[in-house]
């Protein structure tokens, strides 16, 4: 240091002892802790960190945000502010709790058998903090000015309670209310997922599923004007998730989709049939060849099926109309049910042209089914399980996530069974394995 210089000057800058001074003069004269109480009286800049999870190693992003939160720190204290900036702790969540359940050999469902809660939440909260002193020796590295000595940690007592009291208060306002909303759900990791989790790389994978057009039973065909004596008739909507059908409580259509009324046979009961579909999908069940066929001259068992193409009408006169319930096991407790009703996402791009609508298990269904006043069924519980009251269904898991289910000789899925189920009944008009991306949970790997 040249004579009569308050500052250092370097003639070379040498990054390393630069920085081991710089950091040693702020810690011995407590630059951090005076920023703030020469502040004393300033006006507060309240900062609480986003907290990291400690349960893993620091990386070079954390650099980044925290230099970004770091900026906006020391402008507001040259601005005059006391700027008091609370180090956290983010305790909890579903990574924890698979890393120890990794570690210990064992699964949600040995918690309370195996192994205690207490014993598994004191490995959990010893393993959230493995890596504290790392993210400690990061933090002052890279001169981030936060209080580690009193921090927040989401596990203690206090934080909870902190969050309860916020939801009391926000209650006493009247900001909260009940209601349902459709989320990803983990059935192997016991959680739901977020619309983030599901966006993250390789969470969407190609498997080969059973699809079912399933034929929905009209009530009263007699009000569209259609010929009764050609067997019953039926709307058919195909879907790539059988499980979901004894959830149906709707069917959409488009009001401004033409329709098609076809009289056929079914390819499994060989019963007359009468189907409506939507007009430009007709070409995609129907042989045009078949066409020319009569319908009096098939036979039960033959490889061709005629048809007959009698009537086209609007989607929006079918709109209203009743039909018989797919799978009868449930009723919704609220709301009408088993009902056509407009959806303005029903397209002519693939399917029927009519949608199986589920409000349970897909958002649009959802919005749809409470816009139309129809109620919802919920069949399927936490575990990923039909519940009790689906008939042969109950306990069967809707996807498969253990190892050895599928590889077990007569294994058969949740969706191989309703379609055979459906064929049986003379309610599956189409039944076909189709290739399609199914979203898969990014902890587990299960779907």
């Amino acid at each position: 240091m040249a004579k009569g210089n308050k500052y250092p000057q370097y003639k070379q800058l040498d990054v390393p002892s630069t920085e081991k001074s710089v950091l040693e003069y702020w810690k011995q004269n407590k630059i951090f802790e005076q920023s703030i109480a020469n502040r004393a009286d300033g006006k507060s800049f309240v900062f609480y960190e986003g907290p990291p999870s400690a349960n893993g190693m620091p990386g070079i992003h954390h650099v980044i945000s925290r230099s970004i939160k770091d900026v906006f720190c020391r402008y507001k204290t040259l601005q005059g502010y006391k700027v008091e900036r609370k180090a956290g702790w983010d305790t909890h969540g579903l990574p924890i709790e698979l890393q120890v359940e990794k570690k210990l050999g064992i699964t949600k469902e040995d918690i309370g058998t195996k192994i205690s809660v207490e014993e598994y939440n004191a490995a959990c909260r010893e393993d959230v903090l493995k890596f504290k002193d790392k993210w400690d020796e990061l933090t002052e590295k890279i001169g981030y000015w936060v209080d580690l000595e009193n921090p927040y940690v989401t596990y203690e007592n206090e934080y909870i309670e902190s969050v309860w009291n916020l939801l009391k208060r926000l209650h006493e306002k009247d900001f909260l209310y009940k209601g349902h909303t459709i989320q990803p759900f983990s059935p192997a990791a016991g959680t739901g997922l977020s619309s983030h989790e599901l966006n993250q790389p390789g969470t969407y994978k190609n498997v080969k599923d059973t699809t079912v057009v399933a034929q929905f039973k009209l009530e009263n065909p007699a009000g569209l004007d259609l010929d009764l004596a050609w067997g019953d008739t039926f709307c058919i909507a195909w879907t790539t998730t059988p499980w979901t059908l004894p959830s149906n409580t709707a069917l959409g259509v488009g009001p401004k989709i033409d329709y098609s009324v076809v009289k056929t046979y079914n390819q499994y009961t060989f019963e007359k049939i009468t189907v409506l579909l939507a007009t430009k999908l007709v070409d995609k069940y129907f042989s045009e060849k078949n066409a020319v066929l009569e319908l009096e001259d098939y036979k039960a068992g033959d490889k061709t099926i005629p048809f007959e193409i009698v009537k086209e009408i609007k989607g929006a006169a079918l709109v209203g109309q009743k039909y018989e319930q797919l799978m009868p096991y449930q009723q919704p407790e609220e709301g009408r049910a088993f009902e056509i009703i407009a959806a303005n996402f029903v397209t002519t791009e693939d399917g029927t042209g009519i949608v199986h609508l589920a409000p349970s298990f897909g958002s649009d269904d959802y919005i749809a089914a409470k816009q139309n006043g129809i109620g919802f069924l919920t069949l399927v519980d936490r575990q990923g399980k039909f519940i009790d009251g689906v008939g042969e269904f109950s306990g069967l898991y809707v996807k498969n996530y253990k190892e050895d289910d599928e590889s077990a000789e007569g294994y058969q899925s949740a969706d191989v069974k309703i379609a055979i189920k459906l064929k049986t009944d003379n309610k599956a008009f189409k039944v076909e394995k189709y290739e399609h991306s199914y979203p898969h949970c990014w902890r587990t790997d299960k779907p």
